[in-house]
């Protein structure tokens, strides 16, 4: 686990120093504001919407993707990334794993994916090239081929949040819901 959060940190000072560093050289200088960072308290909305996303988004997208390729999108399969993630952790290092997966990816990952690369895309193209292409830039960075399609769907719920509000906080709160989530549903079973 202690190999986990180190990653996770050697990866996510590296991305914000790039940020701060196109904030200064390519936006405003305003990191807050070049990233749409902010949040408000209807941005809450975005918990419910993280819940729902892990419960009934995931599982209508597999729904018939394991109808017709059982052995490639067994349950197994699409869960054992988060499994292993899980089964490594004991004791204290839970809570290395809850402040990794829960609070730290998604608000890099928010910041990257749909602060930089969405906005920057909404500048040039239109909302929907935008969205779909930061979309599939998030599912692809996740490496893991059988998560690809809940991943693909559950980054346009993400973008759509951003879209809606023009800031991070809604997605940010979703995206701790659904990966909350996914860590109880692993925990639980």
């Amino acid at each position: 686990m202690w190999v986990i959060g180190l990653v996770a940190v050697s990866l996510w000072v590296p991305l914000i120093a790039v940020l701060v560093s196109l904030s200064r050289r390519l936006g405003t200088g305003n990191f807050v504001r070049d990233y749409a960072v902010s949040f408000r308290p209807i941005d809450l909305i975005g918990v419910p919407v993280g819940i729902a996303s892990q419960l009934v988004l995931v599982n209508l997208v597999y729904l018939p993707l394991r109808e017709w390729f059982p052995k490639t999108f067994d349950v197994d399969k699409v869960e054992d990334r988060a499994r292993g993630l899980f089964d490594r952790a004991d004791g204290a290092w839970i809570i290395v794993l809850v402040l990794v997966v829960v609070v730290g990816a998604p608000i890099v990952e928010e910041l990257v994916y749909r602060g930089f690369i969405h906005g920057s895309l909404r500048g040039r193209f239109s909302d929907g090239v935008a969205l779909v292409a930061a979309a599939v830039w998030f599912t692809l960075i996740h490496f893991t081929p059988v998560e690809f399609p809940g991943l693909f769907a559950f980054a346009i719920v993400l973008g759509l949040c951003f879209q809606g509000t023009g800031r991070l906080g809604m997605a940010i709160a979703a995206h701790m819901a659904f990966n909350a989530t996914g860590l109880l549903l692993v925990a639980g079973s």
